[in-house]
């Protein structure tokens, strides 16, 4: 991750309530590179330079974890070309990035199904994550070949194996029971989407059930400190509810 100078203060507003979980959905790196005359792979490498920028700020700022929509179970649908850009992106990002998330307190998180990732992928994810283990800024956990119904899907099944083997009961079957057998069992209180799209997409369908959203026209790899200062300074104005 990119190092700062000085450690940046939280943003002032009335409250000063840091969100301690965000999670973004990164979009618009497709945009990006087509508003350049750039090939899709362009926009997201730069995305993956915004993202290397961000979580240093994210750190800076009192955010602990930072949860963000790396590859999703729809992405395989794209050209092999386009897949396997990204595989080479992320494998090469984790690499280049381990030295400095390991100095910078950086610990990596993932979440969602591993197993249909290439295996030198997976390999590569959990060498870095072995590495950062010890990190306590922040944690950044990439969600990759991630959906939400995949990931409920998943959990239902775990308790339903469960169940089977006498291991619970279904009168203990809890809101608590199934967050506990979901990859992400931290809720997020903001949910920021670049790009200016006003959907969810599939993403942490169970734990954005009372997360404020942010929504910025802005696309993923033009996002910057100043966006996720807005974003927060938003989230400090609003006052949360559960319920209506």
């Amino acid at each position: 991750m990119e190092s700062k100078q000085a450690v940046l203060e939280p943003p002032e507003t009335e409250t000063g309530r840091v969100p301690r979980h965000v999670a973004i959905i990164m979009d618009g790196n497709r945009r990006w590179a087509k508003k350049r005359g750039l090939p899709t792979a362009a926009g997201h490498w730069q995305g993956a330079e915004a993202l290397c920028n961000l979580v240093s700020v994210a750190a800076d700022m009192g955010i602990k974890v930072l949860t963000v929509y790396t590859f999703s179970t729809e992405n395989w649908k794209r050209t092999l070309e386009e897949v396997g850009s990204l595989m080479e992106l992320l494998k090469i990002y984790l690499l280049r990035q381990k030295s400095r998330m390991v100095a910078e307190g950086v610990r990596l998180g993932v979440i969602g199904d591993l197993e249909k990732l290439p295996a030198d992928v997976r390999e590569i994810v959990e060498v870095v994550k072995q590495a950062t283990a010890g990190g306590e800024r922040i944690e950044l956990v990439l969600a990759l070949n991630y959906g939400g119904r995949d990931e409920i899907r998943r959990a239902v099944v775990s308790i339903a194996d469960a169940c089977v083997q006498g291991k619970l009961q279904k009168e203990e079957i809890t809101e608590e029971v199934i967050s506990a057998h979901l990859d992400m069992t931290q809720d997020p209180e903001l949910l920021i989407r670049t790009s200016g799209e006003s959907r969810v997409s599939n993403f942490l369908l169970w734990q954005i059930s009372y997360a404020e959203v942010y929504i910025t026209d802005v696309l993923w790899p033009d996002f910057n400190e100043s966006h996720l200062r807005a974003a927060v300074t938003e989230f400090q104005k609003r006052m949360r509810r559960t319920g209506c």
